[in-house]
């Protein structure tokens, strides 16, 4: 029973970091573009689309907090029932997240990395929103069995890292591009895999399946990004923005 407590109360303390974590990155991250724009450069937002996209990505990380503050204060009920009402945010969040993405790769965007073309970056946010997706999917897959859903809500976090990162104004590690952007949140998904089959004991395979899925999806999009067939793709998504 001690073990078991010892286990909970690491958890507990494992996803609070997490979260913690998560917040603080975006929020980092986004500052100049979003949270405090007003203070770095007083133009207006180009749409009311990237307005919404900010609102339902900040209503993300503050859901996210929220929902593990709840285990932690073993608010179950409440924790399962808010559930819902997240996966219905979820929804907006990939369907106004897409149209972001095709609109910036079409009209070409701030958040674009210099020297991309907007329509080989356009890969990047998609495979973003796929793997929140597949990784939310997979949580409310595994709802009744917490020690898969939690770890996998916890990649969701993870995979919205890169884009928060990717925009953190230190010169020297933005000159580093993807090694830098995707190489931390690789290191983050693997340490905290490890750290848990440490504390407990056994790998879960669900949280490392989930885990190595999230990394090979940063080399597949490096990869198709600029070829022929996702360049094609994306001129013919942007046709419809």
């Amino acid at each position: 029973m001690t073990d078991l407590v010892a286990r909970r109360a690491f958890d507990r303390r494992l996803y609070m970091s997490a979260a913690l974590l998560f917040s603080v990155v975006v929020l980092i991250g986004f500052a100049r573009t979003y949270y405090l724009k007003i203070v770095f450069d007083p133009t207006p937002l180009p749409s009311l689309l990237v307005h919404m996209h900010g609102l339902l990505m900040s209503a993300w990380v503050v859901m996210f907090m929220i929902q593990v503050r709840l285990i932690a204060a073993r608010e179950v009920r409440i924790h399962r029932r808010l559930g819902w009402g997240i996966v219905g945010l979820a929804a907006l969040i990939i369907v106004v997240g897409f149209a972001t993405a095709v609109r910036a790769a079409k009209y070409g965007s701030r958040s674009s990395p210099p020297g991309i073309p907007p329509q080989a970056f356009l890969i990047v946010p998609l495979f973003d929103l796929l793997m929140f997706a597949l990784l939310l999917g997979g949580a409310v897959y595994y709802r009744k069995r917490s020690a898969e859903h939690k770890r996998l809500m916890l990649l969701t976090a993870i995979n919205f890292l890169p884009p928060a990162i990717a925009r953190i104004p230190i010169a020297p590690l933005q000159a580093v591009g993807p090694l830098w952007f995707f190489g931390l949140p690789t290191v983050v998904a693997l340490y905290c895999v490890g750290l848990d089959a440490r504390r407990h004991g056994t790998l879960n395979k669900v949280f490392l399946a989930g885990s190595l899925a999230l990394i090979a999806s940063y080399v597949v999009r490096l990869a198709l990004m600029g070829s022929a067939a996702w360049m094609a793709t994306a001129r013919w998504l942007t046709s419809f923005a």
